[in-house]
């Protein structure tokens, strides 16, 4: 875990030396479990970040801007009264655990100095951010816990605030060699680093290893001299302090795995990338996975709305074919019918069956015909008229209503596709928008949820031939950006599937290289993504044209030619990303 509390414990040591005495300028909620300061200490402005998610739960400083509601949440503006102009006073770790507190002096409404607390735990599922009075008592919280909820610790407004139950460890920061040599005596284990995360507090898994491996000799086994081990231990903690040295931890892939307060032996030191200020490091593990996270939630409940309304229209399409199949018997309804009137003087009432000569056969041949015995004949040969006018009409009808529903389906189909390609909250919410226009989707009109997004930007990479390509990530983002390029700018699009527009910005001849990695791009970017020899129409912008009505994304083109392609992820990372 990139937090646990011994970087924890640098962090807060990080921030008080640099916040303390600033003032609190002001205060933003972007999320309903994430609160901004922006702090003015040193001649400088700060964002101070408190999240209090369940996966990515942290405290740091952040160079990021984040949309937030249209209107403030309640939690938010209670701060906003309680904390605005209040100064720091202290930021520190509570007993090693993964408990951060931050000290404010504000002035009341009466002008009194008075102390206000912001107190953040992290602790997974249950991280919650805290504000409490001078009296420890709570005010209000990002998460509310009632005794349904717990039996053990409620946290409500206008409760005393209760620190979690103590787990009895050892706070590394004070602890002494003797204390911790009788605790690892009295639960002895196979391996040390397992052994130093059951006893001292805040250790996660990766800092134990680090830790065993420093003081014994490289191993991660039980020492044979534990006393010695333990002054080394303690030892070590006392001057952890000063060592100070964030690094973030990256794979071959170029992802933060991460974050070490100071270097760490026991890890592959070359992956290791030193950073400035351990919130820095702490930014770029948790920045874009938080985002990612967020997205992915945001998303799911419109991925389930579409996939249920695409099975729908699967199933309903498939009784539209079943209707057309069987409409194929609408022509032998009407030569029985033919065929009995023209036969009226040899057939009686009370005859189940008659072979009549069959008119249509080109050799003179025969047709069994089946007669209801209670009819007469022409009321039979009515019978089968009958028939063959309600499976024409049949016909009609389930061929145009299989029309409409393929076309839903492709809309549906598209939308789904365009949520997989959202890596912001902007194309999440014009997908939004255009499903509540389509009526799949209710408007949202709590303000305290409605953001100010920016408009999306297309995916942007550059060719080997030095050449920018644009892609849509949307039925939107799609339309802007094929009517803002230019006439002889070249257009790609997937054949007959969902997909994004494809933009090559280069007016004239266009290297091979260039033109190849684009259709790859269309070809990936489209529902054909996982397929082989997916067929990409190109053509000239200007015989790209926008029917008048038309959905979003949707455009009628000439003049084109068209690639095979079969795009991979391999080859997809071979063309430089210029902006997500």
């Amino acid at each position: 875990m990139a937090l646990d509390g011994l970087t924890l414990g640098f962090e807060a040591r990080e921030l008080n030396a640099l916040l303390q005495g600033g003032r609190v300028d002001r205060i933003t909620q972007p999320e309903r479990d994430t609160v901004v300061l922006l702090i003015r200490a040193g001649s400088q402005n700060h964002r101070l970040l408190f999240c209090a998610s369940p996966n990515n739960a942290r405290c740091h400083l952040t160079m990021s801007s984040f949309p937030n509601p249209l209107e403030p949440p309640n939690l938010c503006m209670l701060m906003r009264k309680q904390l605005t102009g209040g100064r720091v006073q202290a930021i520190r770790q509570v007993d090693g655990d993964r408990i951060l507190e931050m000290d404010l002096d504000t002035v009341s409404e009466l002008g009194d100095h008075v102390l206000r607390r912001l107190t953040l735990e992290i602790m997974g599922r249950h991280s919650n951010l805290m504000l409490l009075d001078e009296n420890g008592k709570i005010l209000d919280s990002t998460r509310h816990v009632n005794a349904e909820m717990s039996r053990v610790r409620q946290i409500q407004p206008g409760l005393t605030y209760a620190p979690p139950p103590s787990q009895e460890k050892l706070n590394p920061w004070t602890l002494s060699a003797e204390e911790l040599e009788a605790q690892l005596r009295a639960h002895p284990d196979s391996r040390l680093d397992r052994a130093l995360g059951d006893r001292i507090t805040g250790l996660s898994r990766g800092t134990a290893e680090e830790l065993a491996f420093r003081v014994n000799s490289g191993s991660l086994a039980w020492p044979e001299d534990l006393s010695a081990v333990c002054s080394r231990l303690a030892d070590l903690f006392r001057r952890l302090p000063d060592m100070a040295d964030p690094r973030v931890l990256w794979d071959d892939e170029g992802t933060p795995q991460d974050v070490f307060p100071f270097p760490f032996l026991s890890r592959d030191t070359a992956r290791q990338k030193p950073c400035g200020a351990l919130s820095e490091a702490l930014e770029i593990y948790y920045g874009e996975r938080d985002a990612k996270d967020r997205l992915n939630q945001k998303s799911a409940g419109m991925t389930r709305m579409l996939k249920g309304q695409i099975e729908r229209c699967e199933k309903k399409l498939a009784i539209q074919e079943e209707a057309l199949a069987g409409a194929e018997r609408m022509d032998e309804y009407r030569m029985m019918g033919e065929a009995i009137n023209a036969n009226l003087f040899q057939l009686k009432k009370g005859m189940t069956e008659a072979v009549l000569p069959d008119w249509y056969h080109p050799e003179g041949g025969e047709i069994t015909v089946a007669l209801d015995s209670r009819l007469t004949p022409s009321q039979n040969a009515q019978r089968y008229f009958k028939k063959y006018q309600k499976a024409r009409s049949a016909r009609e009808t389930a061929a145009l209503q299989k029309e409409k529903t393929l076309e839903e389906l492709d809309f549906l189909e598209g939308m789904l596709l365009d949520v997989d390609k959202c890596v912001g909250e902007s194309e999440l919410e014009e997908i939004r928008q255009e499903l509540v226009r389509a009526g799949y989707m209710k408007k949202n009109t709590n303000r305290r949820q409605q953001r100010q997004l920016p408009q999306s930007k297309p995916y942007r990479y550059l060719s080997a031939d030095g050449i920018e390509i644009r892609v849509g990530k949307n039925a939107a983002q799609n339309d802007r950006l094929t009517q803002s390029a230019r006439p002889e700018e070249m257009w790609l699009h997937a054949k007959d599937m969902p997909g994004s527009h494809v933009i090559i910005q280069c007016e004239g001849e266009i290297p091979q290289e260039t033109l190849k990695q684009a259709a790859l791009l269309a070809a990936w970017y489209s529902k054909g993504q996982r397929s082989s020899l997916v067929p990409i129409d190109y053509t000239r912008r200007k015989y790209v044209k926008k029917p008048g009505g038309a959905a979003p994304g949707k455009v009628i083109y000439t003049h084109h030619r068209t690639a095979y392609m079969t795009p991979t992820e391999e080859i997809l990372r071979q063309i430089q990303l210029l902006d997500r």
